[in-house]
């Protein structure tokens, strides 16, 4: 049993790492034809991230392979797979949960992590990348790894949700983890400007916090941020992509 937990967390790490990079990788490539320039002159901070975000990939995969071991031969968890468990309605009602809860446990713990002393200690390493890139995503001393890792696998405890419901809510976790940091707004206006754009949170909005520190501390919503004040709005990518299409130009 023992050695089936440990491969389970070894092959949850593998997932976890593989994932991050063809993700991060993507929306790099993705990032070096649409601005060229814009990641220019930052191969050792990418090299940065992406040593710090393969040692998270590690810290999130293994808590992951023991609930999925658990899960799967021991029925540990509230993840159920036969689509009628649970009326229909309630798949994409799970989904918005799992999101709105992780949401508040990031903006809470990520605010926390702005206070002197945990900067200092954890979080001071993520904000190292200016500007971040794609590639930042996962960029995390471990503390603040650890503390982004245990969402997920406790929540499996608690709230009932489909497997496909659930790799839904890591797509959009990776997804969003990623498109936040690589420096542009690949979303549609209506999503980060206007009624809809004014509880959601894209590129436009965590940019802001990577430039002012004391803001902007949501990962999907911004009503924590609206509610406690904390919101500073989106920001403006068109200065540094100016700067970024000249450094391509000279290159």
């Amino acid at each position: 049993m023992t050695l089936a937990i440990i491969l389970s967390a070894i092959a949850m790490t593998v997932i976890v790492g593989v994932r991050y990079l063809l993700v991060s990788g993507a929306f790099a490539w993705i990032t070096t034809r649409k601005h060229p320039g814009l990641y220019l002159g930052l191969d050792p901070q990418v090299r940065r991230e992406i040593i710090w975000s393969l040692a998270s990939a590690a810290l999130y995969g293994i808590p992951a392979g023991v609930v999925a071991w658990g899960w799967q031969h021991r029925g540990w968890t509230e993840v159920y797979a036969d689509v009628h468990a649970y009326p229909l309605w309630y798949l994409p009602v799970s989904v918005f949960a799992y999101l709105l809860l992780h949401d508040a446990w990031f903006y809470w713990t990520h605010r926390w992590m702005h206070r002197p002393a945990p900067f200092k200690l954890a979080h001071a390493l993520h904000h190292a990348s200016r500007p971040p890139t794609a590639w930042a995503a996962m960029a995390f001393h471990p503390i603040e790894a650890l503390s982004g890792a245990i969402v997920i696998p406790l929540l499996v405890f608690f709230v009932p949700i489909h497997i496909y419901g659930l790799g839904v809510v890591l797509t959009i976790m990776t997804v969003m983890g990623v498109t936040n940091h690589m420096g542009w707004e690949i979303f549609p206006r209506f999503m980060w400007s206007g009624p809809l754009g004014g509880w959601l949170i894209t590129a436009s909005h965590h940019q802001r916090h990577h430039e002012l520190y004391g803001c902007n501390y949501g990962l999907y919503f911004r009503h924590w941020d609206r509610l406690c004040h904390t919101d500073r709005g989106v920001g403006d990518f068109t200065r540094e992509h100016a700067r970024a299409a000249r450094r391509a130009d000279a290159a």
